[in-house]
């Protein structure tokens, strides 16, 4: 009877350890169930840094070598720091956190996260929602904390979204993996053309979530592509990211969100709109400055069909806007709009944060010839 007992009792702790590994939480928008790791392991579970057992973290399961860093522990010469609160995870080579949660089939949703290199060169981070994948190049700090947010977005292809964060590095020590720390998400509702607008979210409203507290703007990698934009209608063509920016924390031209091209002429955002060859349109929008101390000479190129425009900007870095207007006829039933900035600038109070011209409220309307 004792051995039955046994047997029933290694059961039932098999069963409790599968049903932790699948379980699915529910979703709603802002930060996961633990997104900030300050619910951590028992001492049990851990080896130093190292997280030994794979569900050790509440709410997440993690494959591989991950460390659990607490802000201020020292790697060598190396000062890691954690953004908000205390404590962060770290990636080693090949390892990934997962995390399942309930969703609604169909619907777009975007993910923001904290990440930060530590001692390797070349890092990315592989963001995935099966079957959406996409790799995140961090190599490039925008921000002197070393942290930066990033948002990737995907759509539902069933009712349950496993959430993974995987480094695909492969560096000598397993140790030199990029942090990560406040994962959240946000439901996105892809707007519409209107008769007042033939862009879709020109004015940015739609967009990732800015996690609260956060004073850094969202970054929007590079190369992200129209179906499944954190920006929806919006493509990222460009090797550097560009910024979201919320009124909150910067100044805004118009509503709540704007854009700031960050990194010159390698930080573009595209859209491709519906149009009648040979009508006449024109596409209006605003250029000004996020009150980021972001100062000097700024230009912006704004391309529309087969017409360009560049639009000077003197910032004094605390805030302020112009408006701006381009002309265009029509040479094909679809017509390009594309926006960079024609410099590099970097914030006059720290040399080692990239800022740049802001662009909001872009319109675009038909309109009789003169």
């Amino acid at each position: 009877m004792g051995g039955v007992a046994v047997v029933f009792l290694f059961l039932l702790l098999i069963g409790t350890a599968a049903a932790a590994a699948n379980s699915v939480i529910a979703f709603r928008d802002g930060i996961l169930p633990n997104g900030d790791f300050e619910l951590g392991p028992k001492p049990s579970d851990m080896k130093g840094t190292e997280v030994l057992n794979k569900m050790a973290i509440p709410n997440w399961e993690v494959t591989g070598f991950v460390e659990y860093i607490k802000s201020g522990h020292k790697q060598g010469d190396m000062l890691l720091v954690v953004p908000a609160g205390k404590f962060a995870v770290r990636l080693g080579n090949e390892a990934s956190i997962k995390q399942r949660l309930k969703v609604v089939k169909g619907m777009y949703y975007s993910l923001t996260f904290s990440a930060a290199r530590t001692c390797a060169q070349d890092e990315k981070l592989n963001i995935s929602v099966a079957p959406d994948s996409g790799v995140i190049p961090i190599q490039t700090v925008y921000s002197s904390s070393g942290w930066d947010l990033y948002a990737w977005a995907f759509q539902a292809e069933s009712d349950v979204a496993e959430v993974v964060i995987h480094n695909p590095g492969e560096e000598e020590d397993p140790a030199c993996g990029p942090l990560i720390d406040g994962v959240a998400m946000r439901s996105l509702y892809p707007p519409r053309p209107t008769n007042k607008n033939i862009l879709k979210n020109g004015g940015f409203e739609e967009g990732p979530l800015v996690l609260p507290g956060s004073t850094t703007g969202v970054l929007i990698p590079p190369f992200i592509e129209d179906d499944h934009s954190p920006l929806p209608g919006w493509m990222v063509e460009s090797l550097k990211a560009v910024k979201y920016v919320d009124v909150e924390h910067f100044s805004v031209p118009q509503g709540r969100r704007a854009i700031e091209l960050v990194a010159g002429k390698e930080s573009a955002i595209v859209q491709v709109a519906r149009t009648v060859i040979g009508r006449t349109y024109v596409l209006s929008f605003a250029v000004g400055d996020a009150n980021n101390t972001c100062k000097g000479s700024m230009v912006v190129e704004a391309f529309a069909g087969k017409e360009t425009l560049k639009v000077p900007y003197e910032s004094s870095g605390t805030g302020g806007f112009k408006r701006a207007s381009i002309r265009f006829v029509a040479v094909s039933n679809r017509s390009r709009v594309m926006f960079y900035s024609t410099f590099y600038s970097m914030r006059s109070d720290d040399f080692s944060s990239l800022c740049g011209p802001v662009i909001d409220d872009v319109k675009l309307i038909s309109v009789r010839k003169p």
